[in-house]
Formats: C-alpha cells, sequence, structure tokens
C-alpha cells in the first residue's frame, strides 16, 4: 500500500479509530486529529475539538509541554472530567531532529483496571524484594553494616572504610581481639559488593582439625583417602565461585597449609586432593584474625609472603573497653533481641548497672556483653535490670573477681566454692529451660521444692 494514497491515510485513521484514546496535536497544542473514543469520554465533538487547543478539551493536558520539549511522559495519570481515571503515554512527534507535535494514547479507563495494575506491580515488587532476601539468606551472608550497632568515632571510621573496599575484588584482613564483631563486619563487606547475590561462604580455621582442614579448604576426589564421599566433594574454594570466601581465624591454619593456601590465592585456580586437575574460581578472599599477625611472623608461625597477600587492607575493630560510650546502645539493641528471641519482657536496664559496664573491661568485648545482659534477662523474666540480675558478674564488675570465693585470709572456703558451683548450676539449668523451674528441676535431678529453697537460698529471682 502507498504510503502517499488515500487508502493508506484511511487505513492509519482506522487503525487511531481502535485504540482507547488517541490525540494528536501540532507543536502549539492545538488539537490535529481525536479519535472518537476519546472523543465520547470527553463529551466533545470532534469536528469541534479540531483546531482548538488541547487545554480547552483537556485542562490538565501536557501536550503541548511534550511537543516544545521533545520529551516523552510515559505513564502519566490524570482525572478526565473529574472521575475517569485515564492512563496516557505522551510521545513526541519529530522530524529532522525538531519536535512538530506530539501524540498521546490513553491504556486504561477504568479505576479497577488501573488499581489491579498498579496492585499487581505492587505485589510482584514485594515478592522481588522477599525473593531477593531469601537468596541472600540462602547464600550465607546475614548482617548488613546498618544492623551493626557502634555509634563510636573509631567505629564509624570503620564502617567509612569498609564502604570504601567492598566494591572492589580486594582480600581484606579484619583484626580485632574475641568478641568484636570481626565476622559482622565480614558479611557487611559481602552485601556491600557486587557479589551479594552470589555464595558466602565460611569456614573457621580454628574448629576443625587439622587433618581435615585441608580437604575443607580445598575439596577431595573420590578414593582420596579412607571415608572419602562417592564422587568426591568439593572446597570452600569452589563453594564460594564468584561470590565470598571468608577464612575465621587465618592465624590458626597450619603452616604446611599456608603453602598451598598461597599458590591457589595467586593463581585462582585449586587442585582438589588427590585429583589431577585443577579447576578455576573467581573468589573475593576476606580473612580474620585476633593475633598479633606480626608477631606470629616473627615467631615462624605464619608466612609472611601469605600476610601481605591476604593484608590488601586491613580493617581493625577496637575493643568494646576503647568504646565504652557504645554501652547503652548495645544494652538497648541487646534487651529488644532478647525479647524477641526468648519472649520476655525486659523493658531496660538501671543506670548504676550502666556505670558499672562502662568501668569494666569487657576481655570477651561485645560477645561477652551479649552473653551476660541474656543471662540476666532470663533470670528476671520482665521488668528494669538492676544489680541484683548481675550478682554473678559483680565482684568483677567491681573489680575483686575471688570477692565471693575467699576468706580474708585469702584462702577460699570449701563452703563457698561449694555455693558458687551449686549457684552456677542452678542458673544455667534455668537459663536452659528458659526460667521454667520444673524443668529446671528435672535437670539438676531434684524436686522442685528443693530447687525453690536453693533459690532463696542463693538470692537467685
Amino acid at each position: 500500500m502507498d504510503r502517499s494514497s488515500k487508502d493508506y491515510t484511511a487505513f492509519l485513521e482506522m487503525v487511531l479509530e481502535q485504540v482507547d484514546g488517541a490525540i494528536v496535536t501540532d507543536v502549539e497544542g492545538k488539537i490535529v486529529y481525536l479519535n472518537q473514543k476519546y472523543a465520547d469520554m470527553l463529551e466533545v465533538n470532534v469536528s469541534d475539538a479540531i483546531g482548538t487547543h488541547a487545554r480547552e478539551v483537556i485542562p490538565q493536558t501536557r501536550m503541548d509541554i511534550v511537543a516544545k520539549t521533545g520529551k516523552e511522559e510515559i505513564g502519566s495519570v490524570h482525572m478526565v472530567k473529574g472521575t475517569i481515571p485515564v492512563v496516557c503515554n505522551r510521545i513526541p512527534i519529530m522530524k529532522d531532529g525538531k519536535a512538530i507535535g506530539a501524540v498521546a494514547f490513553t491504556t486504561f479507563r477504568k479505576l479497577d483496571e488501573v488499581t489491579g495494575l498498579f496492585d499487581e506491580i505492587n505485589r510482584l515488587n514485594l515478592e522481588l524484594k522477599e525473593y531477593k532476601s531469601e537468596l541472600i539468606k540462602l547464600r550465607g551472608a546475614k548482617y548488613s553494616l546498618e544492623q551493626i550497632v557502634c555509634s563510636s568515632p573509631q567505629m564509624q571510621k570503620v564502617k567509612e572504610l569498609v564502604k570504601k573496599v567492598a566494591p572492589s575484588k580486594l582480600s581484606v584482613l579484619v583484626c580485632g581481639e574475641t568478641g568484636t564483631g570481626k565476622e559482622l563486619f565480614a558479611h557487611a563487606i559481602h552485601l556491600l559488593s557486587p557479589r551479594k547475590h552470589k555464595p558466602f561462604i565460611k569456614i573457621n580455621c580454628a574448629a576443625i582439625p587439622n587433618e581435615l582442614l585441608e580437604s575443607e579448604l580445598f575439596g577431595y576426589e573420590e578414593g582420596a583417602f579412607s571415608g572419602a564421599k562417592k564422587g568426591g566433594k568439593p572446597g570452600k574454594f569452589e563453594l564460594a565461585n564468584g561470590g565470598t570466601l571468608l577464612l575465621d581465624e587465618i592465624n590458626e591454619l597450619p603452616i604446611y597449609l599456608q603453602s598451598k593456601l598461597l599458590r591457589v590465592i595467586q593463581e585462582q585456580e585449586v587442585e582438589r586432593v588427590g585429583g589431577v586437575k585443577t579447576i578455576e574460581f573467581d573468589v573475593r578472599l576476606i580473612c580474620t584474625t585476633n593475633r598479633d599477625m606480626q608477631e606470629l611472623i616473627r615467631k615462624g608461625e605464619f608466612r609472611e609472603d601469605l600476610y601481605y597477600r591476604i593484608h590488601v587492607v586491613d580493617v581493625t575493630i577496637p575493643p568494646l573497653r576503647q568504646r565504652t560510650e557504645e554501652i547503652r546502645a548495645l544494652t538497648g539493641h541487646f534487651i529488644k533481641k532478647i525479647n524477641a528471641n526468648h519472649g520476655l519482657g525486659i523493658t531496660g536496664i538501671k543506670e548504676d548497672v550502666l556505670q558499672l559496664f562502662e568501668k569494666y573491661k569487657w576481655p570477651g568485648n561485645i560477645r561477652e556483653l551479649e552473653h551476660v545482659m541474656e543471662r540476666a534477662a532470663v533470670m528476671a523474666i520482665s521488668g528494669e535490670l538492676d544489680t541484683a540480675h548481675f550478682d554473678y558478674l559483680m565482684p568483677y564488675l567491681l573489680g575483686n573477681p575471688d570477692a565471693n570465693m575467699t576468706e580474708p585470709n585469702g584462702l577460699a572456703s570449701l563452703e563457698k566454692v561449694k555455693d558458687v558451683a551449686e549457684k552456677q548450676a542452678i542458673l544455667n539449668a534455668l537459663s536452659k529451660t528458659n526460667g521454667n523451674k520444673t524443668l529446671a528441676a528435672s535437670e539438676l535431678n531434684i524436686h522442685r521444692t528443693v530447687l525453690y529453697a536453693k533459690m532463696k537460698k542463693h538470692g537467685i529471682m
């Protein structure tokens, strides 16, 4: 069909008449074409509308703006006659790179159609968010940077450093004492990186026997050793391919494995135990240590070349005793967490306890604080935590850890040792049973009335 023929023009008009609503204006916004369906919706005659400005027919229109700016507007929503919702796409008509007019097509007229579309979009977005969240959980990383409670200037600097290095592929060594939260920062680095939807695999080098550590890291082939699984087993480097591998407490890695680890990191390929072929991988490495690595190198317990390979970026977490201003925020965070986990009703912690907490050295750092809070909360069940709920810790908080065990001559009394052990056993049983005295008595193999008497004797709430 010849585009210049009358038949072609008639065909185009017929097509436009099938659309819910179609309108064409010139560059000034005057109507050049209006289909019958749109005219009926607007309650105007087509012949009367042609030549008039679009705003005289549709006061809220933006056809003239689109024609002048040459920028399309997709999915615009407005009301026609104040009651009919219209979703339309406004598109500039271009000639020789210049806008000479605009065309708009309505896509919906009924409110339930528009609402249904928006509901469906919201549902799909919600599902996508849930799927992404589940994927992240399945991949292994759980803690984002926002979830790490810290407010001191030192920790804010740590967070800023993490934000800068996370998007890169650089190896990171997270240093700090036990219980400072090194693993949390490793999780956060992964979740801030482009690899966040890829695997996050972790292995604690101190928790696995040395004779099994090599096969755990690098995998093994079938028949590699007695007890090897049929078909073999992939190692952590293979499982982490495309994502992040966390080597927790790498300072505990045996010296004989350090040379193989160095080669694997350098070559980005691994050979399974008992295997003959190499397997390439792409892994971002994060390591943690609670030891002075330079001292280990001086002692010959850690390879210097491996240290510099894993120590491209150093993220050092200061101990809690150096940032005691965070204790109040941390205790509030742990109370919420403990209440949710144990179904308790702890409302807060008294000021005198907080002041003692701020003077204590916390050798176990944040992990110790959390365990102390959890134990006290389980004992209290509800209300505000005071010094009575931390009686087992009070000698340490007051700087005299042997105060409840020794006589004036400095020797431990057998009776007091027995009392301390008995009280500790009761507290442990109550903690294990979430404060259920019947179950705790059964755990201790004593009658419930005997448990009540001993709790009263030791001042256990």
